[in-house]
């Protein structure tokens, strides 16, 4: 880490703490050249693995974007699909290290998609599990309702 003052590249951390729901962390730093103090911001990436072994950054854009056309003709703010976004991310940073699978973060948006509007989960759950007829509805919405 350079010091913004003198260029040094020797510091010291004073104090971490973990902001953006998880997703960075601040730093406060000390020159050990100059003896000013510095403030860092360290993002830390989540990669999630596609099923062709591609790797991509995580994207609550790509989440919201997935989750809208399920929600399609719903009445669903973008204020609680931002909200399922942010859920999603913060059970996969959880659950799993720098990189998740592709099939973790659509298993991720299932259950908060369920609770948000059910026709939207039905919808989304039936291309996510790739439902292939009537009786795949059927199953899904019995165990709905053996859930409740």
């Amino acid at each position: 880490m350079y010091c913004p003052f003198c260029n040094s590249d020797q510091s010291r951390v004073r104090d971490s703490r973990i902001v953006e729901d998880g997703s960075a962390i601040r730093r406060r730093r000390e020159c050990l050249s100059c003896k000013k103090r510095f403030t860092t911001l360290e993002k830390s990436v989540l990669l999630v693995v596609k099923r062709n072994g591609i790797t991509e950054p995580f994207s609550r854009e790509k989440v919201i974007r997935g989750v809208r056309r399920a929600c399609q003709g719903r009445h669903v703010s973008d204020d609680a699909l931002k909200r399922l976004a942010q859920t999603v991310e913060e059970t996969v940073r959880k659950e799993h290290s720098s990189q998740v699978n592709a099939n973790d973060v659509g298993l991720a948006i299932l259950e908060p998609l369920r609770d948000l509007d059910e026709v939207a989960y039905l919808r989304f759950a039936s291309v996510y599990k790739s439902f292939d007829s009537a009786e795949d509805f059927a199953r899904e919405i019995e165990a709905m309702r053996q859930a409740r």
